[in-house]
């Protein structure tokens, strides 16, 4: 398990760097935590969010293994505000200059696959291409719920949705099923060094090389020549204006995916509607019945007396 020690930029360049993406509430800082070893990042379970800004905590595990972990905010939140998502991503984008190793999209059992789960990695794709299929790894989180089940991973995604599982496919079915509020050590070791051996796949996969792209790339160079540069200096302009039509194409993204998720919602509201009134009605005529039989009864009993 990590140790959560400090370690110094050197290591921190040659470590492996996963990012926790994924919708607000699924988990992400509670399974940083859990990587960690340590309460690093602030996590409670909670559907509005904890995490308000992009971070980074490095730590070494028992094999030696430096392992960076950044965990980030709902990035792709479709109801996020637009300005906050441009300004994570940067920060993100800036953080993980260096190059992923693995991008571990987070979902949660107990939540339906939404138009918001299909954002995430809609968005991601617009951002670092289809390149970054090679490095996506999915976490489940809440595996305590299929304990209570009695349920395995595997029998949760045979009777997953078809998106889902389309979305496994193209991450080569890598996936790992965390209990983030589990206090069995040996638990926590097992559910981590899966991870980690998901995360060497991807390396072996990628010749051991960190996913770069044009953008990572730009970051990595401009910096490395001048380590004073802000995210605000003019000589980034250049870097800026491709990550803002990015950006663009994705906040169209996210609106259009915003409209058909309110529009399904709404679809399941009225349908929710209708079957109340059915139900309703259905009451009622049963309760017309049994009157009558009532009525029936008693004139019956009237007549015998």
């Amino acid at each position: 398990m990590g140790g959560g020690c400090h370690v110094d930029v050197q290591e921190f360049a040659s470590a492996s760097t996963l990012v926790l993406v994924g919708k607000t509430g699924n988990g992400k800082s509670a399974t940083g935590n859990s990587i960690l070893g340590t309460k690093s990042f602030q996590s409670r379970r909670s559907s509005s969010g904890v995490t308000i800004k992009s971070e980074w905590k490095t730590t070494k595990m028992q094999d030696g293994r430096v392992v960076n972990v950044i965990d980030t905010p709902g990035l792709f939140d479709i109801s996020a505000d637009p300005d906050f998502i441009w300004n994570e991503i940067v920060s993100c984008i800036h953080m993980a200059r260096d190059g992923i190793h693995a991008v571990l999209v987070v979902f949660s059992i107990c939540n339906r696959f939404s138009e918001e789960e299909r954002a995430v990695i809609c968005c991601l794709v617009d951002l670092f291409a289809n390149k970054i299929y090679d490095y996506m790894i999915i976490v489940f989180t809440c595996g305590d719920e299929l304990d209570e089940e009695g349920k395995s991973l595997d029998e949760f995604l045979s009777g997953c949705s078809e998106q889902l599982k389309e979305v496994l496919c193209l991450c080569g079915n890598r996936c790992v099923l965390f209990d983030n509020r589990s206090n069995d050590e040996a638990k926590k070791l097992s559910q981590v060094h899966e991870l980690l051996s998901q995360v060497n796949m991807v390396l072996d996969k990628n010749g051991g090389k960190p996913y770069s792209s044009e953008i990572l790339a730009m970051f990595k160079k401009e910096f490395a020549e001048n380590e004073s540069l802000t995210l605000n200096d003019k000589q980034l302009k250049p870097l800026i204006e491709l990550l803002e039509t990015k950006f663009i194409e994705i906040e169209l993204k996210l609106k259009k995916l915003l409209e058909e998720e309110q529009a399904a919602r709404l679809k399941a509201e009225m349908k929710a509607v209708e079957v109340k009134k059915k139900c309703e009605e259905n009451v009622q005529r049963l309760k017309e019945q049994l009157d009558q039989a009532t009525e029936a009864l008693e004139h019956w009993r009237c007549s015998i007396m």
